[in-house]
């Protein structure tokens, strides 16, 4: 079910009813699990007519067809709301350095880090892009993902940029998945403006955002605010564009330092900040006044043997929301699992199974801004779904590298 292609059907025609099942509904006021322990999600067009208690159920329609979930647990499918996805080759060679002792910022310093990707994206064409990365969205679909966020970010001129969102757009159509774009043009600098970030942001600003929003390829605008990538003014004047643009906003902020990165996020609204790990209690307290979520994203953190945790009892103190991401990408995150990511988020960072689920479904839909439309079992919504075979949903957080999917519905099928 994991692989179903665009060919075929995308929104279920018959109404469909799943009953005998234990429910994670992810809504209601208390922002649990919203668990219903006999359950039923009933189905019609693709969306939700009805998920709650079995008992309280409208009357099905004649020509429905019933699925009994034998006692089965149901959660909103799964959403991986920060991934870098598309790209090329990949940098096992950079993992080796590392291990030998070199730094980050010194991989960067000797050619490799996010220029390698470039010079890589580069090199490929669309369609290798799209053959290389559909292997990695068909291992979180695997895993009950529904919905993925794709940046670009390895292009870094006009047309290259535009070659991977379009990539991005291309294995969403080839898959029964959903696939939002962010256009993160200021990621790094090119080479070709080697000594000229100020110059690389003009270009960004003047030439790429304007071409990419005409084309309709992004669905939002990232950027890489650290002493390495982009100030806080730079990122400030792309921020400005994509508002021009009508494009909402995410940041990659406070990873390796506090810019206040978190604070800038919040104070243009941002879907969401990510990364986070120096932000400080005025970032947290920023975040959560604006509703921008809290992007975790441990599979970096342990890639690039970090030791400074982002703050989640900070976080907690202000209600700021937190998604749980993957990060996939070739240098920092080469993670191609949501399930892994949850485990690594509770090991590592002390966060509760109740919040890992929810960075998963509710809050990571959240970070994409499309709440309104999936990441909770409620009436009206896609009807995204993953059935698993456990007893309990502590069991998606706890197991490493065991997965006990046994269905992925999208949309209904």
């Amino acid at each position: 079910m994991g692989k179903m292609m665009a060919g075929t059907e995308k929104s279920g025609e018959h109404p469909r009813i799943w009953r005998n099942a234990r429910l994670a509904t992810m809504a209601g006021p208390s922002g649990g699990l919203g668990i219903v322990e006999h359950g039923a999600v009933s189905v019609a067009n693709g969306r939700i007519v009805y998920a709650g208690p079995e008992a309280g159920m409208p009357a099905a329609p004649s020509n429905a067809e019933t699925i009994d979930c034998g006692g089965r647990w149901i959660t909103p499918g799964l959403i991986d709301c920060h991934t870098h996805l598309v790209y090329a080759g990949n940098r096992a060679n950079e993992f080796e350095m590392r291990l030998a002792g070199a730094t980050y910022e010194e991989v960067a310093r000797a050619g490799g880090g996010i220029v390698s990707s470039v010079k890589a994206l580069r090199a490929a064409s669309e369609d290798e892009l799209v053959a290389q990365s559909l292997p990695r969205l068909d291992a979180l679909m695997a895993e009950g993902v529904t919905t993925v966020e794709i940046k670009s970010g390895y292009g870094l001129d006009r047309d290259n940029e535009a070659k991977a969102l379009r990539a991005a757009r291309r294995v969403g159509g080839e898959r029964a998945v959903a696939v939002k774009t962010s256009f993160l043009g200021a990621h790094a600098l090119p080479p070709e403006f080697a000594g000229n970030k100020d110059g690389y942001i003009d270009s960004v600003v003047k030439d790429m955002l304007p071409a990419i929003a005409a084309e309709g390829l992004a669905d939002a605008v990232d950027g890489f605010c650290e002493g390495l990538a982009f100030s806080p003014e730079q990122i400030t004047r792309v921020f400005d564009a994509a508002k021009a643009a009508g494009l909402p906003v995410k940041l990659h902020a406070d990873q390796l330092s506090n810019l206040h990165g978190a604070e800038l996020a919040a104070r243009y609204g941002a879907l969401s900040a990510d990364h986070l790990e120096y932000t400080d209690e005025a970032g947290a307290a920023a975040m959560a006044k604006a509703g921008t979520v809290a992007v975790i994203l441990p599979g970096a953190y342990y890639f690039i043997r970090e030791t400074k945790k982002p703050p989640i009892d900070l976080f907690r103190a202000h209600g700021t929301r937190m998604a749980v991401a993957t990060d996939s990408n070739p240098g920092t995150s080469p993670l191609t699992s949501l399930l892994l990511t949850m485990n690594m988020a509770a090991t590592l960072f002390g966060m509760t199974v109740d919040e890992c689920i929810a960075g998963v479904t509710r809050e990571a839909a959240r970070a994409l801004g499309v709440l309104g439309e999936t990441g909770t079992l409620e009436a009206g919504k896609w009807a995204d779904l993953a059935i698993w075979d456990i007893e309990r949903p502590a069991e998606l957080v706890y197991r490493m590298g065991f997965n006990p999917l046994h269905a992925r519905i999208w949309r209904g099928q």
